[in-house]
């Protein structure tokens, strides 16, 4: 800001925003430590002289680098990611087929994914989602929950899934999204299995083998060739399944 009495003038700095209400100038001076990248300027009185600017950029040149310099203390560099809580958004690209998948009947599906998340969901329609929230964490589950829909579960891959049925030939393990398979009784454990409830229970989370799909499409899971505490594939199981198979 600036106070002008005839020939006499003084320059004054704040961050406030009083000086600029009170004073005959407004001017507004930003940058870094290397120099200006913008200047804002409004004058209530005829105008300045070029003493006047002078004295005005080095008062500007001290109050930045001190502000800088205060700055620098309390974070020295810049974060090489955003904090957990800043809000932002992604995108992320489904192909367009896949899109009434995602929003399900009277979009029930995009309302769940919402709902148990809290992430804020857009789908236009190329494919294109946006997903926003001021959570890192909502954003990824929304993200995972989405991909689990319109992916497709790979053949060798090991998957972490959940048990939800038990039958007297086996478990069906939900593993992949919206998607179940069965681990047949013979895939369970590398032992003889007597009984399905002897070793999962309804609920459990297990670690599964996507194995492929029978003549009629359904899928074959396996938990014998994978260590229930770790999710790593169990070597010497590998080949006696597969050539069991």
């Amino acid at each position: 800001g600036l106070i002008l009495e005839g020939e006499r003038f003084a320059v004054l700095s704040d961050i406030l925003g009083d000086e600029d209400h009170l004073g005959d100038m407004d001017f507004k001076v930003a940058g870094t430590a290397d120099g200006i990248t913008s200047l804002q300027m409004d004058i209530k009185i005829a105008g300045i002289t070029e003493e006047t600017m002078k004295v005005a950029l080095e008062q500007a040149q001290g109050g930045r680098k001190h502000i800088l310099g205060e700055m620098a203390n309390a974070l020295s560099e810049s974060r090489g990611q955003l904090g957990e809580f800043a809000p932002r958004i992604e995108t992320m690209q489904i192909p367009v087929d896949k899109i009434r998948e995602v929003i399900g009947s009277g979009g029930k599906v995009i309302r769940e994914i919402v709902e148990k998340t809290g992430a804020k969901i857009n789908i236009e329609d190329d494919g294109t989602i946006k997903i926003a929230s001021a959570s890192g964490k909502e954003i990824e589950a929304a993200r995972k929950w989405i991909h689990s829909i319109v992916a497709e579960p790979e053949v060798g891959q090991i998957y972490e899934g959940t048990v939800v049925k038990i039958a007297d030939f086996g478990a069906f393990v939900n593993f992949f999204g919206p998607r179940d398979g069965l681990v047949h009784i013979s895939q369970l454990a590398s032992e003889r299995v007597a009984k399905t409830g002897d070793v999962v229970k309804e609920g459990q989370k297990v670690w599964v083998k996507l194995l492929g799909f029978d003549e009629r499409g359904k899928v074959r899971l396996s938990m014998r060739i994978v260590d229930q505490a770790t999710g790593k594939e169990i070597v010497q199981e590998k080949k006696q399944s597969e050539d069991a198979e």
